[in-house]
């Protein structure tokens, strides 16, 4: 029975819907860096219909805490998310590097040396000497992946933490609690805000979602598998007819609840025909990839004031053929030396 629930829990599409939320993120930057403009209420609605940071931050929830609890060795654990994330991004460094000298920056100062290692290990930040190189920032997108190391090592702590005869109604309370934390940094001064966007405090209640969701296991539940077009139609029923503007609520109740919404239907899209992902993907996943290329190939073009020539279409392409050689030729074989902690036979 054990060996029958692990292999319906790995049978999902998570791979193409990280693939959807990496191509919003794209979409989302391209408007703000390439072509910046006012988009009406229900053209913004849509652009972020599915956002993809908080799906990003909720499916990581769902699937680190389900290999956190199958395998409870910090060791395999840590090497694990590693592999995950440091060869990528160093291979994004590297690239980095390369791309912004070829536009008339040194590296070649005492701010590098120091930069290079802290972005290195996951401490994202932009230095002085790129302050004014491309839209302000080397590679914007990058801020979630400092974030995300921190959901990997407070994660253990919280399961230290728990009371065991009432886990579930711990992560809920610390949902409700990092909520708060969350509505309490939108009032903020925006210096405080920017600072503390770094930290996991005002993002961590997305995350906890998925971990609740896994603790649920919701993916067996006859209202979540194969009901993604009701969950669907659900959510965009709320989104289109539930808002700040047109009923009166505020606009975080709007938020919380629309991120409510969301997540089941994340997990029903992901347990809705669930072998779809891996027939189109055939195990490829470049979502990764899109996500900490998009950011530097657009502060090239924005650099050299190439916006005028290129087009949303131009900027996918070369994002989508980088985010595949880094695939290939970096994350997919380190992603082999991991071990596996939600294996499908036992």
């Amino acid at each position: 029975m054990k060996q029958t629930q692990q292999v319906e829990f790995k049978v999902n599409n998570f791979d193409l819907l990280r693939l959807m939320a990496a191509t919003q993120v794209v979409f989302d930057h391209f408007f703000q860096h390439i072509h910046p403009t006012k988009l009406g209420f229900y053209l913004n609605e849509t652009l972020y219909l599915f956002p993809g940071v908080p799906v990003f931050f909720m499916v990581s929830g769902y699937l680190i805490s389900a290999s956190l609890e199958r395998n409870h060795d910090l060791g395999t654990y840590f090497k694990n998310r590693a592999l995950r994330i440091f060869p990528g991004l160093w291979g994004c460094l590297f690239i980095t590097i390369i791309a912004i000298s070829l536009t008339g920056i040194s590296f070649l100062n005492m701010e590098a040396l120091k930069w290079l290692p802290a972005q290195m290990i996951g401490i994202i930040y932009t230095p002085g000497f790129l302050s004014n190189w491309g839209f302000g920032s080397y590679n914007g997108a990058l801020w979630s992946i400092t974030v995300e190391l921190q959901f990997y090592i407070v994660l253990p702590i919280l399961y230290m933490l728990v009371p065991k005869k009432s886990i579930v109604y711990w992560f809920l309370g610390l949902i409700v609690l990092f909520a708060f934390v969350n509505y309490l940094f939108q009032t903020q001064h925006y210096s405080f805000k920017k600072a503390m966007g770094y930290t996991f405090t005002p993002h961590i209640y997305l995350f906890l979602v998925g971990v609740v969701f896994q603790k649920l296991q919701l993916f067996k539940s006859k209202f979540i598998f194969n009901k993604a077009h009701y969950w669907v139609i659900a959510y965009l029923l709320f989104v289109y007819t539930i808002s700040p503007i047109l009923i009166p609520v505020s606009e975080a109740t709007y938020g919380y609840i629309k991120y409510a919404l969301l997540g089941f239907t994340v997990i029903s899209m992901a347990y809705t025909l669930p072998g779809i992902a891996k027939k189109i993907l055939r195990t490829n996943d470049i979502s990764y990839g899109i996500y900490i290329y998009h950011g530097l190939i657009m502060g090239v073009i924005v650099q050299e004031k190439l916006t005028g020539s290129v087009n949303l279409a131009m900027v996918l392409a070369m994002t989508y053929v980088a985010a595949f050689l880094s695939w290939i030729f970096i994350e997919k074989p380190f992603i082999k030396r991991k071990e596996k902690t939600i294996k499908e036979t036992l």
